[in-house]
């Protein structure tokens, strides 16, 4: 009886541990990190190499190819559809009021598929690249690192208004992007732990300048915001123009992926309205950006659980969507 307890749970546990390397996705296909080990077993070898060279060639390509994973999983899924031009129509997501002048780092992408294609033509899907481009950038940056899951394909069509109704934006309500998340299946403490990629990267005045001026509609600035830190920041975004004017998100380290982002929450420095009402709207927002700020690890260890999680959202599998020989335009 004992050995055959003891082989039924050798069973479990190797069972467990296949099951820990898939996930199933929305619509019932399966992602796993092993998805390329035959067909194209360099894949994400190639990826680190192009993410490694734009990111020493400009710090700042980090963020940018972080962001573009997350804007591309809040429209639609994580389909690579933000990646597609307009032609063929197609109306690009480029172009909606998140990502005009603001999403950035396509050509990096360019550069990885085209060296993906050299070694495995039409097997790494763009939005896989996305996803493993994104991981790539936190580490570099000094963030966390997560098993990447893999196997989405790409989409054959775009959603222009999906871009500018569903990506959460610098002065939404904080219940209006709390909303934004779950209804792609992301809870509060993902909200939070996402937010937290805002420690890399550069905000444009016209996102935060509504808080230096104007902030409820009554001439008045917004006082939740420190003034001494208002006052660095009028200096580079006046009441009329500078809007593409750039500002580190995180004054503190802004290249450096840390939880000095939610130390600048506490301080009420955050930069965007969208990040200081984490502290100020919801009592389990604030502990959360409490116990991050506390505790480095913590936050980076959500970080990359979130991460996955966000990567899972309606990615297309199996035999539906395609996968792009050029990223942004479908195949014909």
């Amino acid at each position: 009886m004992a050995a055959k307890s003891t082989n039924l749970m050798i069973v479990s546990i190797l069972f467990t541990s296949v099951t820990l390397c898939f996930s199933q996705s929305s619509n019932g296909g399966f992602l796993s990190p092993q998805f390329y080990a035959r067909s194209c077993p360099q894949a994400q070898q190639i990826v680190n190499s192009v993410v490694t060279k734009a990111v020493a060639r400009e710090p700042r390509m980090a963020a940018s190819l972080l962001r573009l994973h997350f804007h591309d999983c809040f429209v639609q899924g994580c389909d690579a559809s933000l990646l597609l031009d307009t032609g063929n129509g197609i109306i690009s997501e480029k172009g909606a009021v998140p990502n005009n002048n603001s999403a950035r780092g396509f050509y990096v992408v360019d550069e990885i598929k085209s060296a993906v294609e050299k070694a495995c033509p039409q097997t790494v899907s763009c939005a896989d690249i996305l996803a493993l481009a994104a991981r790539d950038s936190t580490v570099l940056a000094g963030g966390p690192s997560w098993e990447v899951l893999l196997g989405r394909r790409d989409s054959r069509n775009a959603s222009f208004n999906g871009a500018n109704n569903n990506i959460p934006a610098p002065n939404n309500t904080f219940q209006t992007i709390l909303s934004s998340y779950t209804q792609v299946g992301l809870d509060i403490v993902d909200l939070v732990a996402l937010s937290g990629s805002h420690t890399i990267g550069f905000a444009r005045c016209t996102s935060f300048k509504q808080r230096l001026y104007n902030q409820s509609g009554n001439g008045q600035p917004d006082f939740s915001l420190d003034q001494s830190y208002a006052a660095r920041l009028r200096t580079g975004c006046p009441r009329s123009g500078g809007d593409q004017n750039l500002f580190a998100m995180d004054f503190i380290s802004p290249a450096k992926f840390d939880n000095s982002y939610f130390k600048n929450i506490l301080n009420s420095k955050a930069m965007l309205n969208s990040d200081q009402v984490l502290a100020t709207r919801n009592r389990m927002t604030l502990g959360l950006v409490q116990k991050y700020a506390a505790n480095n690890q913590v936050f980076f260890q959500q970080f990359a659980k979130s991460m996955v999680k966000m990567g899972n959202i309606s990615p297309l599998t199996g035999s539906r969507g395609e996968i792009r020989k050029n990223c942004r335009a479908i195949n014909t």
